[in-house]
């Protein structure tokens, strides 16, 4: 290993380079090209090597279906005035603190509609919003939720920006979708934990369970957030930007301490490879996917299932709605009435008409 952390391999007769090892997935990670992944899977078939690249093709093609800014080689009238809006638009943002992948999310819908029109933006009307959300949105079967994203942002953009308001109430908006909240049963995720061999990533995940977070809540906290002298659990800075206490058993400070005496974090409360550096999303993810598939359970398991666990057996041992509601950080009761469609205690009580014939 040389001092810059950067592995070789010889896979056949090419070189690769690897600059990062996984200790969850016990592999190295490649540097991705087109040309040389095909080599790879060249390689693993004549040596009857079966590789599953399903998922990794997918997530290429979704990282190239990403809209991208304006091009800094458009030296167009129009477009230096695009890039130059979208970059006051990102600093009106950011200046409002909104979230990052907000601003992302923004700043590529103003982008991907500039580029699509074409036209000065003195010249953008109604009309070419309308025609976007019907020939590109539509057309191209992106999401109820992509499609509100964009409505949304331009109309933010053309207000702050551009001094003008485009009349977003003719834009015919999608049905908001009402989905039940996937939940699985406390013996599904008693099988889960209990077949965690790695105590860190156990930690994760029952924490997640036993205080009803959000994945990037867990990777946030830091270890002053744990008051283990009045069993609370301070969540900073949550979803709306707003802080919250949460509860936390004996039982869980109890091996918390003991995940703590055996990884010593220094700052975060779950590091990742590097002490100092928080725990990544898509490892947490990877985490979860191995322990399902090791227990077993044949679902579409997401951590957030964990969070809507938790809540949905809170409520199935009969604690007040709006103590869940607190727990959660909702702004409002409806966002956690939603739980009592699939609590099986208050399912369990009802009485079918067929039992009367």
């Amino acid at each position: 290993m040389s001092s810059s952390h950067v592995y070789t391999f010889w896979i056949g007769s090419k070189h690769w380079k690897a600059s990062r090892y996984s200790k969850t997935q016990g592999c190295y990670y490649l540097e991705y090209q087109l040309s040389g992944f095909q080599d790879l899977k060249e390689f693993f078939r004549q040596h009857s090597i079966y590789a599953d690249s399903r998922q990794f093709l997918k997530e290429i093609k979704q990282l190239r279906s990403e809209p991208e800014l304006p091009s800094a080689t458009d030296t167009s009238e129009s477009g230096k005035t695009a890039q130059n809006e979208i970059a006051l638009f990102r600093i009106y943002l950011e200046q409002k603190r909104y979230a990052p992948n907000t601003i992302k999310t923004y700043c590529q819908a103003i982008a991907t509609f500039l580029n699509w029109v074409g036209k000065p933006l003195a010249e953008v009307s109604m009309d070419d919003l309308i025609l976007f959300n019907h020939q590109y949105i539509i057309r191209l079967q992106f999401s109820s939720s992509y499609q509100n994203q964009v409505v949304n942002a331009v109309k933010l953009f053309f207000e702050r920006i551009e001094n003008r308001k485009i009349q977003v109430e003719q834009i015919e908006r999608p049905f908001r979708e009402r989905k039940l909240p996937n939940v699985l049963s406390k013996e599904e995720v008693r099988t889960l934990l209990a077949g965690i061999r790695n105590q860190k990533h156990k930690m994760m995940l029952t924490t997640i369970y036993a205080c009803g977070l959000r994945s990037n809540e867990l990777l946030k906290l830091r270890l002053g957030d744990v008051d283990s002298k009045r069993n609370f659990l301070l969540i900073r800075q949550a979803k709306g930007k707003k802080d919250r206490c949460i509860p936390i058993s004996d039982k869980l400070i109890l091996e918390l301490r003991e995940y703590y005496k055996m990884y010593r974090p220094k700052t975060w409360l779950f590091e990742g490879q590097f002490q100092g550096e928080p725990y990544s999303a898509r490892s947490l993810q990877l985490v979860l996917k191995a322990a399902v598939r090791r227990a077993k359970i044949k679902k579409p398991v997401t951590l957030h299932w964990l969070r809507h666990s938790f809540a949905t057996h809170l409520l199935e041992s009969g604690t007040d709605l709006r103590y869940i509601q607190v727990l959660l950080g909702h702004n409002s009761p409806k966002t956690t009435m939603i739980y009592t469609h699939v609590s099986e205690l208050s399912i369990s009580k009802i009485k079918t008409p067929y039992e009367d014939l």
